[in-house]
Protein backbone atom coordinates (compact mmCIF):
# COMPACT_ATOMS: atom_id res chain seq x y z
CA UNK A 1 0.00 0.00 0.00
CA UNK A 2 2.70 2.56 -0.82
CA UNK A 3 0.22 4.67 -2.79
CA UNK A 4 -1.93 5.23 0.24
CA UNK A 5 1.00 6.58 2.24
CA UNK A 6 1.99 8.83 -0.66
CA UNK A 7 -1.47 10.36 -0.78
CA UNK A 8 -1.32 11.23 2.94
CA UNK A 9 1.97 13.07 2.37
CA UNK A 10 0.55 14.91 -0.60
CA UNK A 11 -2.50 15.92 1.43
CA UNK A 12 -0.30 17.10 4.32
CA UNK A 13 1.98 19.06 1.97
CA UNK A 14 -1.02 20.67 0.29
CA UNK A 15 -2.45 21.66 3.67
CA UNK A 16 0.85 23.20 4.78
CA UNK A 17 1.24 25.00 1.44
CA UNK A 18 -2.30 26.36 1.59
CA UNK A 19 -1.86 27.47 5.20
CA UNK A 20 1.39 29.28 4.43
CA UNK A 21 -0.17 30.95 1.37
CA UNK A 22 -3.12 32.19 3.44
CA UNK A 23 -0.74 33.42 6.16
CA UNK A 24 1.37 35.29 3.59
CA UNK A 25 -1.73 36.86 2.06
CA UNK A 26 -2.99 38.02 5.47
CA UNK A 27 0.43 39.48 6.29
CA UNK A 28 0.42 41.40 3.00
CA UNK A 29 -3.04 42.77 3.77
CA UNK A 30 -1.82 43.88 7.19
CA UNK A 31 1.06 45.78 5.59
CA UNK A 32 -1.36 47.42 3.12
CA UNK A 33 -3.71 48.36 5.96
CA UNK A 34 -0.84 50.06 7.80
CA UNK A 35 0.49 51.95 4.78
CA UNK A 36 -2.81 52.97 3.14
CA UNK A 37 -3.48 55.95 5.47
CA UNK A 38 0.06 57.28 4.92
CA UNK A 39 -0.22 56.94 1.13
CA UNK A 40 -3.69 58.51 1.11
CA UNK A 41 -2.50 61.56 3.03
CA UNK A 42 0.47 62.19 0.73
CA UNK A 43 0.03 65.04 -1.76
CA UNK A 44 -0.26 63.88 -5.35
CA UNK A 45 1.79 65.66 -7.97
CA UNK A 46 2.56 64.70 -11.55
CA UNK A 47 5.85 62.90 -11.91
CA UNK A 48 8.48 64.50 -14.07
CA UNK A 49 10.45 62.39 -16.55
CA UNK A 50 13.57 62.85 -14.42
CA UNK A 51 11.88 61.46 -11.30
CA UNK A 52 10.67 58.42 -13.25
CA UNK A 53 14.14 57.64 -14.55
CA UNK A 54 15.89 57.68 -11.17
CA UNK A 55 14.88 55.48 -8.25
CA UNK A 56 13.70 57.12 -5.05
CA UNK A 57 16.41 57.76 -2.48
CA UNK A 58 16.22 55.71 0.75
CA UNK A 59 15.53 58.93 2.71
CA UNK A 60 12.24 59.26 0.78
CA UNK A 61 10.98 56.07 2.40
CA UNK A 62 11.21 57.32 5.98
CA UNK A 63 8.07 57.87 8.03
CA UNK A 64 6.55 61.30 7.59
CA UNK A 65 7.96 62.04 4.13
CA UNK A 66 6.13 61.69 0.84
CA UNK A 67 7.48 58.79 -1.22
CA UNK A 68 7.91 59.39 -4.94
CA UNK A 69 6.31 56.64 -6.99
CA UNK A 70 6.04 56.26 -10.73
CA UNK A 71 2.56 55.74 -12.13
CA UNK A 72 1.81 52.36 -13.64
CA UNK A 73 2.28 52.38 -17.40
CA UNK A 74 -1.01 52.49 -19.29
CA UNK A 75 -0.76 51.13 -22.82
CA UNK A 76 -2.10 53.73 -25.22
CA UNK A 77 -4.06 52.65 -28.24
CA UNK A 78 -4.81 56.22 -29.33
CA UNK A 79 -2.66 55.63 -32.42
CA UNK A 80 -5.30 53.28 -33.88
CA UNK A 81 -6.18 55.08 -37.10
CA UNK A 82 -7.48 53.60 -40.33
CA UNK A 83 -8.30 55.12 -43.70
CA UNK A 84 -10.99 53.11 -45.47
CA UNK A 85 -11.66 53.62 -49.18
CA UNK A 86 -14.74 51.89 -50.59
CA UNK A 87 -15.72 51.81 -54.25
CA UNK A 88 -18.41 50.15 -56.38
CA UNK A 89 -20.51 49.19 -53.35
CA UNK A 90 -23.76 49.78 -55.19
CA UNK A 91 -24.70 52.70 -52.92
CA UNK A 92 -23.37 56.17 -53.58
CA UNK A 93 -23.65 56.98 -49.86
CA UNK A 94 -21.18 54.24 -48.86
CA UNK A 95 -18.60 54.85 -51.60
CA UNK A 96 -15.73 57.14 -50.67
CA UNK A 97 -12.91 57.53 -48.19
CA UNK A 98 -13.47 57.49 -44.44
CA UNK A 99 -11.16 58.17 -41.51
CA UNK A 100 -11.59 56.00 -38.43
CA UNK A 101 -9.87 56.73 -35.12
CA UNK A 102 -10.38 54.45 -32.15
CA UNK A 103 -9.77 54.74 -28.40
CA UNK A 104 -11.81 56.99 -28.30
CA UNK A 105 -13.98 56.35 -31.38
CA UNK A 106 -14.18 59.29 -33.80
CA UNK A 107 -13.59 60.29 -37.40
CA UNK A 108 -15.60 60.59 -40.60
CA UNK A 109 -16.73 56.96 -40.56
CA UNK A 110 -20.54 56.71 -40.43
CA UNK A 111 -20.47 54.30 -37.43
CA UNK A 112 -17.15 54.98 -35.71
CA UNK A 113 -18.11 53.41 -32.37
CA UNK A 114 -19.54 50.28 -33.99
CA UNK A 115 -16.51 49.94 -36.27
CA UNK A 116 -14.04 50.30 -33.37
CA UNK A 117 -15.99 47.82 -31.25
CA UNK A 118 -15.99 45.33 -34.13
CA UNK A 119 -12.24 45.68 -34.66
CA UNK A 120 -11.62 45.26 -30.92
CA UNK A 121 -13.75 42.09 -30.87
CA UNK A 122 -11.84 40.61 -33.84
CA UNK A 123 -8.35 41.47 -32.54
CA UNK A 124 -6.31 38.56 -31.16
CA UNK A 125 -2.79 38.70 -29.75
CA UNK A 126 -0.25 37.52 -32.33
CA UNK A 127 -2.76 37.31 -35.19
CA UNK A 128 -2.91 39.65 -38.19
CA UNK A 129 -6.47 40.91 -38.09
CA UNK A 130 -6.31 42.13 -41.68
CA UNK A 131 -4.64 39.06 -43.21
CA UNK A 132 -6.00 38.06 -46.59
CA UNK A 133 -7.51 34.73 -47.52
CA UNK A 134 -4.72 32.11 -47.30
CA UNK A 135 -3.35 30.84 -50.62
CA UNK A 136 -4.81 27.51 -51.64
CA UNK A 137 -8.09 28.02 -49.73
CA UNK A 138 -11.09 26.16 -51.12
CA UNK A 139 -13.67 28.87 -51.82
CA UNK A 140 -17.12 28.70 -53.36
CA UNK A 141 -17.41 29.98 -56.89
CA UNK A 142 -19.87 32.77 -56.18
CA UNK A 143 -19.58 36.41 -57.09
CA UNK A 144 -20.58 39.01 -54.54
CA UNK A 145 -20.38 42.05 -56.78
CA UNK A 146 -17.75 44.58 -57.84
CA UNK A 147 -17.34 46.23 -54.41
CA UNK A 148 -13.76 46.77 -53.27
CA UNK A 149 -12.19 48.36 -50.22
CA UNK A 150 -8.67 49.40 -49.32
CA UNK A 151 -7.77 49.82 -45.64
CA UNK A 152 -4.53 51.52 -44.59
CA UNK A 153 -3.20 52.91 -41.34
CA UNK A 154 -2.23 51.51 -37.96
CA UNK A 155 -4.08 49.05 -35.73
CA UNK A 156 -2.74 47.73 -32.39
CA UNK A 157 0.68 49.18 -33.17
CA UNK A 158 0.97 47.39 -36.51
CA UNK A 159 0.83 48.89 -39.99
CA UNK A 160 -2.23 47.97 -42.05
CA UNK A 161 -2.45 47.76 -45.85
CA UNK A 162 -5.34 45.43 -46.74
CA UNK A 163 -7.42 44.91 -49.86
CA UNK A 164 -10.99 43.61 -49.71
CA UNK A 165 -13.23 42.37 -52.51
CA UNK A 166 -16.28 40.17 -53.01
CA UNK A 167 -14.79 38.00 -55.76
CA UNK A 168 -15.60 34.57 -54.23
CA UNK A 169 -17.12 32.93 -51.16
CA UNK A 170 -13.99 33.37 -49.01
CA UNK A 171 -13.65 37.06 -49.89
CA UNK A 172 -17.38 37.64 -49.29
CA UNK A 173 -17.07 35.99 -45.86
CA UNK A 174 -13.98 38.08 -45.04
CA UNK A 175 -15.80 41.28 -46.09
CA UNK A 176 -18.91 40.40 -44.03
CA UNK A 177 -16.75 39.70 -40.96
CA UNK A 178 -15.64 43.37 -41.06
CA UNK A 179 -19.14 44.93 -41.24
CA UNK A 180 -19.64 47.75 -39.94
CA UNK A 181 -16.01 48.72 -40.60
CA UNK A 182 -16.84 48.03 -44.25
CA UNK A 183 -20.36 48.78 -45.50
CA UNK A 184 -22.93 46.02 -45.67
CA UNK A 185 -23.29 45.07 -49.33
CA UNK A 186 -26.05 42.85 -50.71
CA UNK A 187 -24.85 40.18 -53.15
Amino acid sequence: MPYRRLSRFVTAATTVSTTSTVTAALAALGVLALTAPVAASAPVSPASPASLATPAAPADLSIGSSPRTAPLPHPSRSSDHLTITVSDSGKAATNGTYELYCHPARGTHTDARGACDKLDSLSRWGKDLFAGVPKGSKCTMQYGGPATAHVTGTWAGRPVNAQFSRADGCEISRWNRFVPVLPSVAS
